[in-house]
């Protein structure tokens, strides 16, 4: 098979909407970083947070390879085009499945991710749950007043 040189060009822009996605993940992650560390220093001892902050860290060190394996795939398929117009055909074959292995390892790396993030949320959502049971508990088992 031979490679156009709009083949490798067509990956440019999944690959910079998948940047811009990654980016805007890291961006949130630091928000909440930035949140927690001021819950933290409020009250060191809560346990939500300590699991909420190495969840973090997970996540940011993921998002770093995940964007590390985007920007690689984005040069070499930048070399590839670089290749074909040189008309290095067999490398450029090489290099264009390359491009595409790394594209598929910071996909894989961005599913993961997610669900590390949804473990994140299980947390919130564990505490909160917690709270309305304590609650919710006293609720249905309360006297009213009129049946005294």
């Amino acid at each position: 098979m031979e490679l156009q040189l709009s083949t490798p060009a067509l990956l440019f822009s999944a690959i910079t909407l998948m940047m811009l996605a990654f980016t805007n993940r890291f961006l949130a992650i630091a928000n909440l970083i930035r949140g927690l560390h001021k819950k933290y220093l409020e009250n060191p001892e809560e346990e939500i947070i300590i699991g909420q902050i190495h969840n973090l860290k997970r996540r940011l060190s993921m998002i770093k390879y995940m964007q590390l394996c985007g920007v690689l795939s984005f040069l070499l398929c930048v070399i590839c085009m670089y290749l074909i117009f040189i008309e290095a055909q067999e490398a450029a074959n090489y290099v264009f499945i390359g491009s595409m292995l790394a594209l598929l390892v910071s996909l894989g790396i961005s599913m993961i991710e997610i669900l590390v993030s949804n473990q994140a949320l299980n947390l919130e959502i564990q505490d909160m749950e917690e709270l309305f049971q304590k609650r919710s508990s006293g609720f249905w088992f309360k006297k009213d007043k009129n049946e005294e």
